[in-house]
């Protein structure tokens, strides 16, 4: 895909998008010789606010390569939403596919393309207490090794000073910066050819995860935690908290409720992250 085609459909989503991003942040954006001129690729980006798909996507726009998201397949069936969806090229995510692989085919059909597929490999905001990217799930890296584009690992930092994670009210004042920074392409190279295990798609993923950490240490000018927060090891810690200061109380605790396990297919999906 050349950087000239971007198509009404997401110029009149501009039009519409950047003169409110314009007036609430300023920008400091760099890294842009980084977003490739041509063919498929693979961005990776952190997430650390509500309006930052917004900022991230006039960024990327600028550069004349513009982002397709990865979206829950509800949002293009109906109305204004799923036109603009569909006619900006976003990706929908069908969770009831049957396996990983085909609930990710429509993003294996872009890169293969040429198009950009803009990848939230953490599959949430961020929970972390100093917003550093998380522990990530795995579709990034299954979709880069399956087509072996080019990754490029983007930090931002100034949206969340602007509208918090899980704030319902933005800090308009002062004005904030909204500050990008692209990386080169993640050497993925060591794992191509091989099975693609669990292990093996966590092993990439945690690769291309440094480097967007590298990144955001480069914007923030501090250091990131050596091992990045795990909201299920946080679970899990404060379940046993909670289970022991019951105990000290002299309480019983009450009784984990197990439910069914997952489907093989629901777990995968759930580990790979559809829809970020």
């Amino acid at each position: 895909m050349s950087r000239r085609r971007i198509g009404f459909w997401y110029r009149f989503a501009a039009v519409i998008c950047k003169p409110p991003l314009v007036v609430l942040l300023k920008r400091d954006w760099r890294g842009m010789e980084n977003i490739p001129a041509e063919g498929g690729f693979i961005t990776a980006v952190n997430h650390n606010s509500h309006i930052d798909p917004f900022a991230y996507a006039h960024f990327q726009y600028n550069t004349g390569r513009v982002p397709r998201f990865l979206a829950k397949s509800g949002l293009f069936k109906k109305g204004f939403v799923g036109a603009a969806m569909r006619g900006t090229g976003q990706i929908p995510v069908y969770r009831e596919s049957t396996d990983a692989l085909s609930a990710f085919r429509a993003a294996i059909d872009a890169v293969n393309r040429g198009e950009c597929v803009a990848f939230y490999p953490e599959g949430t905001l961020t929970r972390d207490p100093d917003g550093w990217p998380m522990t990530a799930k795995t579709g990034a890296a299954r979709v880069a090794l399956q087509t072996r584009c080019p990754v490029i690992p983007v930090a931002q930092w100034g949206c969340n000073e602007l509208l918090p994670p899980y704030a319902k009210k933005p800090h308009l004042l002062p004005r904030k910066t909204h500050r990008v920074l692209a990386g080169p392409p993640v050497d993925l190279s060591r794992f191509y050819g091989r099975e693609m295990t669990a292990d093996l798609l966590k092993e990439a993923t945690e690769v291309i995860m440094a480097a967007v950490t590298a990144q955001l240490e480069q914007i923030r000018g501090e250091k990131a935690p050596e091992t990045p927060y795990d909201p299920r090891r946080e679970r899990i810690e404060q379940r046993r908290r909670t289970q022991a200061q019951a105990g000290r109380a002299g309480q019983r605790p009450e009784p984990t409720v197990r439910s069914a396990p997952p489907s093989k297919t629901a777990q995968t999906t759930q580990e790979e992250g559809l829809g970020t």
